[in-house]
């Protein structure tokens, strides 16, 4: 298959919290010249659209410099799917992963995919709760903005058939071990059960319940509850009209979506 066909015939699937890598993989279909379907994994046709297509773009945050529960859960159960599959990663994070992209890389390949490459992307921290890694509206437009640039940059390279390859060394493996994944393995490596509720602000309105990507949050009797399968995608927190909720800090800073932050092009 030529690099024309292979791009052709590109679709996108993503997982998304905060909005981050839905539009780093929509706005890669866009620069190719593409009108391929693009969907979340939560999407009850996601698996029938894999199937249907050759290449794909599978897009996903960084978590400690490891894959969501639900991204890597997906892979794994959808394991028959992905053999001879072309598959090009995109891998947003707040600030470092070293092999953010290598995590499913790794996976696709022992399924039996061939991965073009991998893209980092550097976007709005999603983690809304920690002072720490907040920054300005302005600079995180700017963000943004440069993330359009190098997603521009990478789409130059895949026309002619030179894709990135980001994350995916023996080099970054270790630097994503060694920087994070070996500290903070337990993050990722079961769902989470710190979520929680300021219950004098909740207004029971439902709608985190409605946004959960694991179904984690039930309504019953006018008050929220959470189960112990949270994937820390940060949806409910910055969905919640009240600031009610909060996931591993405990005082809402900011809750971040892209829309706040995209340049009107």
């Amino acid at each position: 298959m030529y690099v024309r066909d292979i791009i052709r015939n590109m679709i996108s699937v993503y997982f998304s919290g905060t909005g981050n890598s839905k539009h780093c993989a929509e706005y890669l279909l866009q620069r190719l010249d593409l009108n391929g379907t693009s969907c979340s994994i939560e999407d009850e046709n996601a698996v029938c659209n894999i199937k249907n297509n050759d290449a794909i773009v599978f897009a996903y945050p960084v978590y400690y410099s490891d894959l969501p529960k639900i991204v890597g859960n997906f892979i794994v159960e959808n394991s028959e799917i992905w053999k001879n599959k072309k598959i090009f990663i995109v891998a947003t994070m707040g600030l470092f992963s070293g092999d953010g992209a290598g995590c499913a890389a790794r996976l696709f390949k022992k399924y039996g995919a061939e991965v073009l490459g991998g893209l980092h992307i550097k976007m709005p921290d999603c983690i809304g709760d920690v002072k720490i890694l907040k920054k300005s509206l302005q600079k995180n437009c700017k963000t943004v903005k440069k993330a359009n640039e190098k997603i521009n940059k990478a789409v130059k390279k895949i026309q002619i058939n030179k894709y990135p390859q980001n994350g995916l060394s023996f080099a970054c493996r270790l630097a994503g071990l060694f920087g994070q994944r070996l500290y903070f393995r337990k993050k990722t490596k079961n769902y989470y059960s710190g979520i929680k509720a300021d219950y004098s602000k909740c207004i029971s309105c439902g709608l985190c319940v409605s946004v959960c990507p694991m179904q984690n949050i039930k309504l019953a009797e006018n008050k929220i509850s959470f189960n112990d399968k949270c994937t820390m995608c940060y949806r409910c927190f910055s969905k919640c009209p009240e600031q009610a909720i909060t996931v591993i800090g405990k005082k809402v800073y900011e809750q971040c979506s892209i829309e706040k932050y995209k340049f009107k092009e």
